[in-house]
Formats: C-alpha cells, sequence, structure tokens
C-alpha cells in the first residue's frame, strides 16, 4: 500500500498543452498514472495522448471524478489556479512549479489549511507511489521499486540518488514524496510521518533534510514524543555550506543558530533518530537494521 496516491486515483492535469506538462504527462500515463484530464482555456476539446482537454476545471469535473491535479502553471498563475482547483472539490494538489511568489504561496497554503486540501510544493518533483504504479509530477521512474520504505525529501536529485542507492541495497520503497524546495511548502517532514506511521505496509522511513528551515526539528519533536514509533532514518545536506549561505533551494540557507546540519543532527539524534551524516552512510545504516 501507500500514502496519498493510488492506483485508482484519477488526475487532472493543469495547463497539459505546454511542452513540459505533454511530456510528463506522456510519463505519468506510461507508468500506470490514471490521468483522466487535462485544462487549458481555449484548447477545451483537444487531447493530450489521449487525455480529453478541456476549458476549465469546472468542465472537467462534470465529466470526470478528479482526486488529484499537478499543476504545471507559470509562477504568477498558481494561486489562481490552485484555488480553482479547490473551488471544484479536488483534494490533493501537487504543484511542481518554482518561484511562486511568497505571499501568494501563504495565503494558498492557509486556505487549504482551512479546506482540508493537502498540498504537495511548490517547487516539488512530485510523488511516486511504486507498489500502486503511479506518479504525480515528473519523478524519474527507473530508480524506484515497490517496497516498504516511506521517504520524504526536500531535494529531486537527492531523492533519485538514496532512492537508486536503496533499491540496489534491495530497499523498496511504499510511497516518495518530495514535499519542496521553498521556503513555505504544503506538506512538510511532520505531516508526512504521520501518514507513513498510520499505513501497515510502510515498515520504515527515510528523511532526506536540507539547511534551514524547522521541518527536520519539528520532526524530531513528534518522534520524541513517541508519536512515530516505526524506524526513522535521516541524511541531511549542506554539512560544509557556510552561514548565510544559500545552497540549491530557496529554502536552504542557514539563517540562524538552530538551521544548520550540526544543530539539526543533534536534535533528531537527541529524539532517537538514526542520522547518517553521509549518503553511504545512511543506506548502510538501514541495509544493517532493516534487512
Amino acid at each position: 500500500m501507500s500514502i496519498l496516491a493510488y492506483g485508482d486515483t484519477n488526475v487532472l492535469i493543469q495547463g497539459i498543452t505546454g511542452g513540459q506538462a505533454r511530456q510528463h504527462t506522456k510519463d505519468m500515463l506510461e507508468y500506470g498514472t490514471r490521468i483522466v484530464a487535462g485544462v487549458r482555456p481555449g484548447s477545451g476539446g483537444d487531447q493530450v495522448y489521449g487525455v480529453p482537454v478541456f476549458n476549465s476545471i469546472e468542465d472537467a469535473c462534470h465529466e470526470h471524478r478528479i482526486d488529484a491535479s499537478v499543476l504545471f502553471i507559470p509562477a504568477k498563475a498558481v494561486k489562481e489556479s490552485a484555488l480553482e482547483a479547490m473551488n471544484n472539490g479536488i483534494r490533493l494538489l501537487v504543484i511542481v512549479t518554482e518561484h511562486v511568489p511568497l505571499h501568494d504561496a501563504m495565503g494558498l497554503l492557509e486556505e487549504a489549511r482551512k479546506r482540508g486540501v493537502t498540498i504537495i510544493g511548490p517547487n516539488t518533483p512530485g510523488l511516486i507511489s511504486p507498489p500502486e504504479r503511479t506518479k504525480l509530477g515528473f519523478v524519474p521512474t527507473l530508480y524506484f521499486r515497490p517496497g516498504f520504505v516511506g521517504v520524504a525529501s526536500r531535494s529531486g536529485t537527492l531523492t533519485y540518488e538514496l532512492v537508486s542507492r536503496l533499491t540496489a541495497a534491495g530497499l523498496g520503497q511504499s510511497t516518495v514524496i518530495g514535499v519542496g524546495g521553498d521556503r513555505i511548502v504544503g506538506l512538510r517532514f511532520s505531516s508526512v510521518l504521520k501518514l507513513f506511521e498510520e499505513d501497515p505496509n510502510t515498515k520504515a522511513m527515510l528523511l532526506v533534510g536540507e539547511i534551514g528551515g524547522t521541518m527536520e526539528e519539528e520532526a524530531a519533536e513528534l518522534i520524541a514524543r513517541g508519536e512515530i514509533r516505526k524506524p526513522v532514518f535521516v541524511y541531511i545536506a549542506g554539512s560544509t555550506a557556510p552561514e548565510g549561505q544559500r545552497i540549491g533551494h530557496a529554502g536552504a540557507i542557514i539563517a540562524g543558530a538552530g538551521s544548520s546540519v550540526h544543530s539539526k543532527v543533534a536534535v533528531l539524534r537527541q529524539a532517537g533518530v538514526q542520522v547518517g551524516t553521509t549518503i553511504a552512510g545512511v543506506i548502510e545504516m538501514m541495509k544493517e537494521n532493516l534487512r
């Protein structure tokens, strides 16, 4: 089993006629994702790889049950497009777009919180559930295999690296989620841990963190309170980053004493979490404990 996305999840693609959206729609369909509709104003009646295109989400929802939407939308239009999806009852949004204006993201996430809508991203490669043969976003499928490890990461490329090594070690995955690299994202590590804890087929979890922000500390607090009982392993990137230097993502910047790799590792270890200081180290640690 997996979390959030399943084989019978009906998916909408917003902005489906754009170049990137077309390619990733094809990739998602080939993997097995159940894409039932796309939206692009003015393109209603067209098809993209057999997927019907509608002028509005309202029109698409009139013809199909829609469970989730993947947004391939320019940054300045993300807020309006996501609100349109929420107004039509879609409960899971995957926002792959980066550089969404900060205040737009803040307003959007507050609205999602009020409505009980789950948002993954912005600035995410999406999620993939290998046992269900479904993915929402542009995660490359070749590294992933069905299994019992749940993975949540702030970095797309680090996700692929760590998952490829997990697979090589014989440790498949239940669901892998890129939570997003922006300063503000919808689904945080603590929420993902709770979902994996409730999933009977997820037996262990791997968090891939970075410098900056407080997601790793929130996860540590959750674990220290005893709310997560399954084994959690962590790798945090950025051990050599100097203070004030942003690496990679908008959210990856050491802005205070509590946002460095060393401070995060200390808090996590105090909570009883097994932390690997290198990519190879955390994979070896998981092999020793899980096989």
